[in-house]
C-alpha cells in the first residue's frame, strides 16, 4: 500500500513538472571553438580616399547626405610585439579600471571645478574600437579612439607642454585654416561641467580618467574630415597637456548622449541617430566592424527598446533589462528589479562600446552563472581565470553544445545572443570562460562582446536602441 502511494505521488508530481514546463528539456546551440586573435603583423591602414567605399549592409537604404560610414578596429590592432595571451589579459586589466570609472561616473563622483579632475567613461583613456578620420583644413589624418561612455571629442595639440606618443604626429592647429578658439563667453564654453579661461579669455577644457590620465587645452572649433565627407565647426579640446596610455590613438571621438558628444553635435546632419556592428575578433571573417551616422540598416529581425535617461547623467545610454533566459527558460531569480534605475539616477543598466565583458548586479550574475552551470554540467571545468569564475577545458574539442542565452530588454526586446558572444577563448590551451561577471555596485553593464555581431542603433531622436541580428553582414 505504502510502495503504490509512492509510485501515486511521483506519478502526479511528475505531471506537474511537465506542465508547470520545469521539465521541459533545454535549448542548446553549437559553439565552434576558435582560438584567441592573433596580434597584427602591420599597422592598419584605415586612410580612405574621397572615392573609396565602404559596403553597407544589403538591407541598408541610405542617403549620402544624410549618412556617414566609416570602419573600426579594435585597439589591438595597434599593438604590436605581443602574444594572444598578454593582449587578452590587458583588456581584462582595462576592463577592470573602465567598470570602476563607469560605477564612478554613476554614482557623481566627479569635479566641480576646473582645478579638479572631470571623470571620463574612459579607462586609461581608450576605448575598444578606433577609426581614421581627417583634423583640420587641410585635413590631417589620425587616429581616433570612438566611445558611447564619453562624451567629450578632443585630440592632442602643439605646442606640447606634454604629449604621449602617438602613431602619427601631433596636430598643429597653426597650420589648419578651419581651427578656431572658443571664447569664454560662447554658449558651447558654457555646457562643459568644467571650464577655465585663460588670459586671452579662451575656454579651456580639462578631461581626466579613472587611471589618472588626462588631457587639457583649448576648447576650440575645428573641420573633421570622414572618407572625404567634411562636417564643420566640432566643438573639439585641442590637448597641449596630455598624459596617461592612450595607446597610438591621437585622441579622442566621444559617442556619449551628452550635448558636446559627436553625434548630440551633428545631430541635425544625420538624424541624431549612430550605429555600430563589433565583428567578432576571432572569426575569420573579413567583413570589418564599422560604425554609420544617420539612418542605417535595420533588419526585419530587428527589435527595439526604449532608451531611459538617468536624470543625474546624460553621458550613457540606459535601457531597461527586465530579465535572463538560460537554455529556453527564464532564470527565476533575475528579476527587473535587480536593474532599476530609480529617481535620484542610482543602478540601471547601460550599454557601452568600451567595456568588454558584460557586468551584472551580484544576485544576477550568480543566478545566470548557476543557471549556465548546470546547463553545460556535461562540459570540463576548468580554474577561474582573472575576473572569471566558470570556465571549461575544452581541448581536443572542435564543437561543443552550450545553453542558449536571451537577454529580455523593456519593449519585448528578446536579444539571443550567439554562443560566441559568452563564451570565449582566454589562452592557447583551449580554456574557454563564461564572459559575464558580477558588480557590487549597482550600475550594470552590456559589454562589446555580448554586442558582436548585433547592429546595434542609437536613435535619440525616437529614444529608443534596436538590434539586428547578423547586421555586420
Amino acid at each position: 500500500m505504502e510502495a503504490k502511494l509512492k509510485t501515486t505521488l511521483f506519478s502526479i508530481f511528475f505531471v506537474f513538472l511537465l506542465s508547470s514546463g520545469f521539465a521541459k528539456q533545454l535549448e542548446y546551440q553549437s559553439l565552434v571553438l576558435g582560438p584567441l586573435p592573433k596580434p597584427p603583423i602591420h599597422k592598419p591602414d584605415l586612410a580612405w580616399s574621397e572615392s573609396e567605399t565602404l559596403t553597407l549592409p544589403k538591407t541598408a537604404e541610405t542617403d549620402s547626405k544624410t549618412t556617414l560610414t566609416v570602419r573600426l578596429e579594435h585597439r589591438d590592432a595597434l599593438a604590436f610585439n605581443a602574444t594572444p595571451e598578454e593582449l587578452f589579459h590587458l583588456r581584462l586589466e582595462r576592463d577592470t579600471v573602465r567598470v570602476k570609472t563607469l560605477t564612478a561616473m554613476a554614482t557623481g563622483a566627479h569635479g566641480k571645478n576646473f582645478s579638479s579632475s572631470v571623470i571620463s567613461g574612459l579607462s586609461h583613456g581608450s576605448g575598444e574600437y578606433f577609426t581614421r578620420l581627417g583634423v583640420g583644413t587641410p585635413p590631417k589624418y589620425v587616429y581616433m579612439v570612438l566611445d558611447t561612455g564619453s562624451d567629450i571629442v578632443w585630440i592632442q595639440c602643439t605646442p606640447c607642454r606634454k604629449c604621449y606618443s602617438q602613431a602619427d604626429p601631433v596636430f598643429d592647429p597653426a597650420n589648419s585654416q578651419s581651427f578656431a578658439g572658443v571664447s569664454c563667453e560662447s554658449p558651447l564654453c558654457r555646457k562643459l561641467d568644467v571650464s577655465g579661461c585663460n588670459q586671452r579669455r579662451l575656454c579651456l577644457y580639462q578631461v581626466s580618467y579613472g587611471d589618472g590620465s588626462f588631457t587639457a587645452g583649448e576648447f576650440s572649433t575645428e573641420t573633421l574630415t570622414f572618407r572625404g565627407r567634411k562636417i564643420g565647426r566640432v566643438a573639439l579640446g585641442c590637448g597641449h597637456d596630455n598624459e596617461g596610455l592612450f595607446v597610438g590613438a591621437a585622441g579622442l571621438l566621444g559617442l556619449g548622449r551628452g550635448n558636446l558628444s559627436f553625434p548630440s553635435q551633428a545631430g541635425r546632419r544625420f538624424g541624431r541617430k549612430f550605429s555600430y556592428c563589433l565583428v567578432d575578433r576571432t572569426s575569420s571573417t573579413s567583413k570589418p566592424s564599422s560604425v554609420v551616422f544617420g539612418d542605417s540598416a535595420v533588419s526585419e529581425s530587428a527589435v527595439f527598446t526604449p532608451m531611459l535617461r538617468n536624470p543625474r547623467l546624460d553621458t550613457f545610454y540606459y535601457v531597461e533589462l527586465t530579465g535572463i533566459s538560460v537554455g529556453g527558460r527564464r532564470v527565476p531569480n533575475i528579476t527587473d528589479s535587480l536593474f532599476k534605475l530609480d529617481a535620484a539616477g542610482n543602478g540601471g543598466v547601460i550599454i557601452d562600446s568600451g567595456t568588454s565583458v558584460t557586468r551584472l548586479t551580484q544576485p544576477a550574475y550568480v543566478a545566470l552563472r548557476d543557471a549556465f552551470r548546470a546547463g553545460a554540467a556535461e562540459l570540463k571545468h576548468s580554474p577561474g581565470f582573472s575576473l572569471f569564475d566558470t570556465c571549461y577545458d575544452l581541448m581536443d574539442k572542435t564543437e561543443v553544445k552550450v545553453p542558449a542565452i536571451v537577454m529580455h530588454f523593456g519593449g519585448g526586446a528578446d536579444v539571443s545572443l550567439p554562443a560566441t558572444n559568452y563564451l570565449v577563448p582566454v589562452d592557447s590551451n583551449s580554456t574557454f570562460c563564461f564572459a559575464f561577471a558580477g558588480t557590487t555596485s549597482g550600475l550594470s553593464i552590456i559589454g562589446n562582446i555580448q554586442q558582436q555581431g548585433f547592429r546595434v542603433e542609437f536613435d535619440d531622436a525616437a529614444s529608443r536602441i534596436w538590434f539586428s541580428p547578423r547586421g555586420c553582414a
